[in-house]
This record gives C-alpha cells, structure tokens and sequence, in this order.
C-alpha cells in the first residue's frame, strides 16, 4: 500500500514539474511580450527562466534512461539553480528603485558581485565534483549529491535571500496606497517561489529523503503547488509596473494568457501521462488512446475557455465598471468599419442595378470635405473615368419619378439624392447609368429603388455619426493616456510621479522615428493618434485652436514644421523646393510613391533618400518648434 501511493506521489509530482516548467516559460513570455521595457518585468523575466530550467531539466533527466544523461541533464540544471540568488537581489533592487529609491551604487555592484558569483557557482556545478557530487537517487528520481563546498553555496543563497528580503520589506514601507501595499504583499509571498523552486532540496537532505521517500514526496508535492501558486502572484504583481492599462485589461490579459497557456498545456500533459500508465497497467502500450486523448483534451479545454471566459472575466475583474465595458465591447461588435460599409454599400448598388438594368452605378457621400465617392460597380468608375462636367441642378433634363422623387442628370449617370432621416439632410448622391433617355419603371420597381435608396442613407447616415464617435475618441485618448501613465507611475512612486517635470525631447534618432509614424499616418492611423509626440508643448498649446482635438493638433503641427521647409517665393519643381515637394505630395496629398516619382522626375531609390532627408528636416523643424515653445512657457515656482 505504502509502495502504490510513494509510487502515485511520484507520478503526480513529475506532472507538477512538468506543469510548472511550462507555466514559468509562458508567464516568462508574458513578461517579455507586454512589458518589456519595465526593469522589473525584464529581470522577472530571467527568474522564470531560471525556474523553467530548473523544473524542465528535471523533467528530462527523470525520463533519461542512461545515468549519463541524467548526469548532463542534472548539471545543466545548475545554469538555473545558480542565478537565482543573483536574480533574487537585481529584482529586489528593481522594485526598491520603482518606489522611488534609486540604487546610489552600493547595491548595484552587490547585484554585479552576485552575478559574478552565481556564474562561478555554475561552472564549479558544470565541470567539477566540488560543488556537487555523483548522482543520486531517491526511488526513481535521481539528484546530485552534495559536495564538499555545497554549504558554501547554500550560505550565499540565504544571504541572497536575506539582502531580497530587506530591499522587498523597504520597498513595503514605501507603498503608500492600500492597492499598492496590497500588491506588494503578493510579490513579496510569491518571492518565495525561485527559492522554494530552485534550491536544490534533494542534494541538501542527506540521508532523511532517502529513509522517508514517502513523506519526502508528499511535501515536495505540496511544495511544487505553492511555486505554482507563487509564480502567479508574482508575475501578477509586476504586472502593473509601468504599464498604463487599466487595472481590468492587464487582470484580463494575465487571466486569458493562464488559461490557454499553462491550464490547457499542464491539464493535456496531465491526462497524457495518466492515460499512458493506466494502459501500461492493463497491457496497452503504446496505445493509439493516448493521442485521441491529448488532441480530445486541448479541444475541450479551448472550447471551454472561449464558452467561460467573457462571463467570468465580467464578474471577476470588471466590479462596477461592467454596464461601461458591456457598451464598448458592444460598439467594436457592431462598428461599421470603412470595409463593411463599401460591402453593404455594393450590395445596394448591385440591387439597384438589377432592378433599373443599369450597367454602372455609384454611391458618394456628401460631407464637409465636399462629395467623396465611396463605392462604384460596373464597368464604369467615376473615379477612374472623370465625368465632363459637374450636376446641372436647373437643367430641363431632370425628371420627377412619381414616387420616388427627383432624378438629376450628371452627364451620363441620373443622381438620386440621399437624405438623413428625420432632418432630411443631403448626406450622399446615388448615380444610376441608365440605359435610355426615356425609361419607365413599374410600381412595384419603383417601391424597391426607394428601399434601396432609404437604406443607401442609413448607412452613410450611420458611417457619419460613427466618425463623429472616432472624432472624439481622437480627442479623448492622448488625455486618457496620460491620466493612466501618471496613475500607473503613482501606483509605487509617490507624490513624485504626479509631479514631475515635463519629459525632455527625445533623442535625435527617436525624434525622426517619430515624425516618421506620424506622417506615415498623417490623415488618420494608430501611429498619429497614439504618437508620442502628442505630449510635445507645442502640440498641446494648439490643442485649444482645434477645440481640444490633439490629434488636429499635432496634425497642423506638422503642417507647420513642413511648412518651415518651404523655401521663398512661389512653388516650383526645382531643386531647392525638391524636399518640401516630396513632404506635400508623398504625406500632405498622399500620391503613391510612383506618382511622385514621375512627377519630380526621379528614381525611387533616389526618392526615398530624398524622402529621408526630408523628414530629417522635419524632425529638427519640430526640435526648434518645441524648444520654442518651452521658451515662451513661463517657468513653474518649485517647492
């Protein structure tokens, strides 16, 4: 009886190391995929993959045949095992930094000398019997013995651990909001996990794990579901370290990376190896059950999650805030985006043409901007094909169809126009290309062309109204974006976030990157609404000319450095108006770049040097423009 459940303990313990090797490589992944440019994410990052070292090589060398292999396996494992007192102290002073305690040398060359310390440790592990000894074994499990500088080894993982102890407790202390002192005490109880994970337990026990295996195995099982447990709330932690998400996004993000990461890859290791040992019990090896299993497993897994996850992401992260989020997610299930609507718009326009037999048809839409073509079918494209002359509103040839309205004759299209309801604003045109001068429809022709037409003004009605919503949004996300960075950077900092000067210019290099996204998508795009350059002094001075627009903003900013690059006099197609002629027709009028090519009467390479240098200019353009700005900015009293 004793034998079966040491046996059963040491099965489930193997599962949990392979369990746990996964989960530290995926929250590794994590780290490095949204936060990489956080110190603590990154170095937290390195103390996962001591861990997924740790917990993998034990994996390989439990399965290992030869004691050879083992032997390799197990003394890789020190590559983990020995960074971890370093990695312990540089995360420590990571987060003593982030809460406004900045290293002032001493602890940075603590942290250097451990590293140093750590990489001599691997190499006496690797190439000697100094550190640890032959292997081991503890029933089916093999470990290195300990050697004779071992103790050596373990004192400087406890004064590691003991230096990681005091910066965490330091940085406690200076915590000041209950969310942030909260979430420090999640990092400081998983803290505990590289150590709990990575200190070679089995090599230090002696001759106890070998006289209890039992015991030894139940708490090493424990254990193993504690680091488990650990690494989460550690990498929960660190987390919101400078990112400027909501509190609900990075739980939201973090939840749904767990579940289809580590719970579908542990759950279908889990089942592989149970259904392969009961077929080893009854006589089935190498059964064809255990792949039917393990695909049957990671498919119901992911059904599940997609079935359970919106709901129980509502109910656990969203708190009072789900009516709010329930409308966003609704308005990104339901937007009309520009492709949607050229789909809806053909559909209209292929209806309209079946029903008059009209070969050609297009819908343009009426707006500020003046008429912009939205969609043609046919053979026939207004766009392509210019039209002689412009709608004669007066012209004898204009015709009233009894019950649907009045037709204008555009050259060869007839034009119906579309009016918003209920204000009967002219929002869009619909041009038939009609086969006759004289046509007639039937009744019931003419009640579908009004159904068609009605809906044709619906959804330019709608595209309006959601332009309006994209307007704001345009307007609301640089202010909102700053509020959640200085909210994320007073999580830990302080007073001192929320009072910090403003940032200083980016570096040369960054600066032309910048004005480089920017112009990229100068007439709308992520790179200009989410630019850093938003934040620039002289875009927010003309955030008030463009009624609290800062992506107008920093787009007549733009215009006006692009402006500074025009030389004197009137425009011509010389040399020295070659870079402010290459700035308003590649970014100003968006030509394609073969366009203007031919235009300037030059290569493309040749082009895009040009265009090289030209944004260079515009980048120092805006230098000066700023420096400008902070110049004219009366200076703030300091306390």
């Amino acid at each position: 009886m004793l034998e079966t459940l040491t046996s059963a303990l040491t099965v489930v313990n193997q599962i949990l190391n392979a369990g746990i090797a996964v989960t530290a490589f995926s929250l590794l992944l994590y780290s490095l995929t949204f936060n990489p440019k956080e110190r603590a994410a990154r170095i937290l990052a390195l103390l996962l993959g001591c861990l997924a070292l740790v917990y993998g090589t034990d994996v390989m060398a439990g399965t290992a045949a030869l004691q050879s292999e083992q032997q390799i396996w197990l003394r890789l494992q020190w590559a983990g095992i020995s960074f971890v007192p370093a990695g312990y102290m540089h995360l420590s002073d990571a987060l003593l930094a982030a809460t406004g305690r900045p290293s002032r040398g001493r602890r940075k060359w603590v942290v250097r000398i451990g590293y140093l310390l750590s990489l001599v440790g691997f190499v006496f592990a690797a190439l000697s019997n100094e550190l640890v000894g032959p292997v081991d074994r503890l029933g089916p499990v093999a470990f290195l013995s300990a050697g004779r500088w071992f103790l050596v080894f373990a004192a400087y993982f406890g004064l590691a651990l003991a230096f990681t102890g005091f910066n965490l407790w330091r940085a406690y202390k200076r915590c000041l909001t209950s969310v942030s002192r909260r979430r420090m005490r999640y990092l400081i109880f998983g803290a505990a996990a590289p150590f709990l994970g990575a200190y070679p337990f089995l090599s230090s026990g002696g001759s106890f794990v070998l006289q209890a295996p039992l015991l030894t195995w139940a708490l090493l099982g424990v254990l193993n579901l504690l680091v488990a447990v650990q690494i989460v709330m550690m990498t929960y932690a660190v987390a919101y370290f400078g990112v400027s998400f909501p509190d609900r996004v990075v739980k939201s993000r973090l939840f749904q990376w767990l579940l289809r990461g580590p719970v579908v890859a542990s759950t279908t290791l889990a089942v592989t190896v149970v259904i392969d040992r009961l077929g080893h019990r009854i006589g089935l090896e190498n059964s064809r059950a255990v792949p039917l299993f393990m695909v049957g497993t990671i498919l119901s897994l992911q059904y599940l999650i997609t079935m359970i996850r919106p709901t129980v992401e509502r109910w656990l992260f969203y708190g009072q805030d789900r009516n709010d989020v329930s409308r966003l997610h609704l308005l990104e299930e339901r937007l009309l985006t520009t492709g949607d609507l050229r789909q809806y718009l053909e559909a209209i326009l292929n209806a309209a043409c079946d029903l008059t037999g009209a070969p050609s048809a297009f819908v343009a839409a009426v707006g500020e901007q003046g008429v912009e073509l939205e969609v043609a079918v046919g053979p026939d494209d207004p766009l392509r094909d210019p039209l002689d002359s412009a709608p004669d509103l007066s012209s004898d040839n204009n015709r009233e169809l009894p019950g649907f309205g009045p037709l204008f004759r555009w050259d060869r299209y007839w034009l119906a126009p579309l009016l918003a309801s209920p204000t009967a604003e002219l929002v869009g045109v619909l041009g038939l290309k009609l086969p006759a001068e004289d046509f007639e429809f039937e009744a019931e022709t003419v009640e579908a062309l009004a159904l068609v037409r009605e809906r044709a003004a619906v959804a330019l009605t709608d595209r309006a109204l959601q332009r309006e919503v994209f307007a704001a949004v345009d307007r609301l996300v640089p202010q909102v974006e700053a509020v959640q960075r200085m909210r994320a950077a007073a999580r830990y900092g302080g007073v001192q976030a929320l009072t910090m000067p403003e940032a200083s210019l980016p570096a040369d290099a960054d600066l032309v990157n910048l004005v480089r996204e920017a112009l990229g998508h100068y007439w709308g795009g992520p790179r200009l609404t989410k630019s850093p350059l938003l934040r620039l002094s002289v875009v927010r001075e003309a955030v008030a000319a463009h009624d609290g627009n800062a992506v107008s903003a920093l787009r007549a900013t733009l215009r006006q450095a692009i402006d500074r690059v025009r030389p004197q006099g009137e425009r011509r197609f010389t040399g020295e108006w070659m870079l402010y002629n290459i700035l308003e027709m590649k970014f100003l009028e968006g030509r394609k770049v073969r366009d203007v090519a031919v235009r300037l009467a030059m290569s493309e390479a040749d082009l895009y040097r040009k265009q090289k240098v030209a944004i260079e200019t515009v980048a120092r353009a805006m230098e000066e423009m700023e420096r400008e700005a902070r110049a004219a900015k009366p200076l703030a009293p300091r306390s």
